[in-house]
């Protein structure tokens, strides 16, 4: 039994190799979203799993969300989160909810548990030598439930117009492992609330990341939403928009593909859609044959 186990182990390695010398030295995206947020073994198993990354010769860099905790932070505080068909509006009071939660809390959580496990780690957020150059999003369109198209203003939410990368390649080359809260700076100094999705696919074509990695609680893209045995396991860009258009994919998956399908456009290699409640979901989809989730090339 132990000579198995061993044997077993043994494998593992032997298939992780070739991956290790593949992806030496090579930035890999990991945008921290869903179960792998919320849940603390999720949080510690994944920081686990990024400290590995860099300690077998890979540059990791991570962005983060915080809907969740913010609308919890907001109830706390008394302050009703508004939404207006599925979008957040930021007015200045929760500009200021969401830098303290995003920026303050759950930064220096994940920056803390990657260095219980023995990473160097730095957190800075899109202001922080103006590494999110962005500008307030232009009224959007949505439509009401009685079908008429209302044209809402979603507050301090921003868009990105420029990533100056310089502050992270300065932290990878000094071996840091950046965290990145997903908040912009407009030209007169003002924060603006920006997409965990869209920051991460911007930052990894900047900085010509490998990889691109999407945590979230699906096990990857599906066929049938009701059917995790349905999961594509590889698909092109091209594959991939057909889906969107023929109304496969749906709902909240519709901005993490659109930012995978920018990320691949734009010269990251590929990108994958992981179910963060698994364990280890990063290790299995770098390191196996098969993966786990789904990835996205060009």
């Amino acid at each position: 039994m132990v000579e198995q186990e061993q044997l077993d182990i043994s494998n593992v390695l032997i298939e992780a190799l070739p991956y290790i010398k593949k992806f030496h030295d090579k930035k890999i995206m990991i945008k921290y979203g869903g179960h792998a947020m919320i849940d603390e073994n999720a949080m510690s198993s994944t920081a686990r799993d990024t400290v590995l990354l860099k300690y077998v010769g890979m540059q990791p860099i991570v962005v983060h969300g915080g809907g969740p905790e913010i609308s919890r932070s907001m109830d706390k505080m008394g302050k009703e989160a508004k939404f207006i068909g599925g979008l957040r509006v930021t007015d200045e009071e929760t500009m200021e909810i969401v830098k303290m939660v995003l920026v303050g809390k759950i930064n220096t959580e994940i920056v803390s548990k990657i260095g219980l496990h023995g990473g160097k780690s730095l957190g800075i957020s899109g202001k922080d030598d103006f590494l999110l150059e962005s500008s307030k999003k232009a009224p959007t369109k949505i439509r009401h439930e009685n079908g008429e198209i209302l044209e809402v203003d979603l507050g301090y939410v921003g868009k990105i117009d420029r990533v100056n990368s310089g502050i992270i390649d300065d932290l990878t080359t000094k071996n840091y492992i950046p965290v990145i809260s997903p908040i912009g700076i407009d030209q007169n100094g003002n924060t603006l609330n920006l997409n965990a999705d869209t920051v991460a696919g911007s930052i990894a074509s900047e900085v010509d990341a490998e990889k691109l990695i999407v945590l979230t609680d699906v096990p990857g893209i599906l066929t049938d939403p009701n059917d995790p045995e349905s999961i594509i396991r590889r698909i092109r860009v091209d594959e991939l928009k057909e889906l969107v258009k023929e109304g496969i994919i749906t709902g909240g998956m519709i901005p993490k593909v659109e930012t995978c399908i920018n990320a691949v456009e734009n010269g990251v290699k590929t990108a994958h859609i992981l179910d963060g409640r698994i364990n280890h979901s990063i290790l299995l989809e770098i390191f196996t044959k098969h993966g786990i989730g789904t990835m996205i090339r060009e």
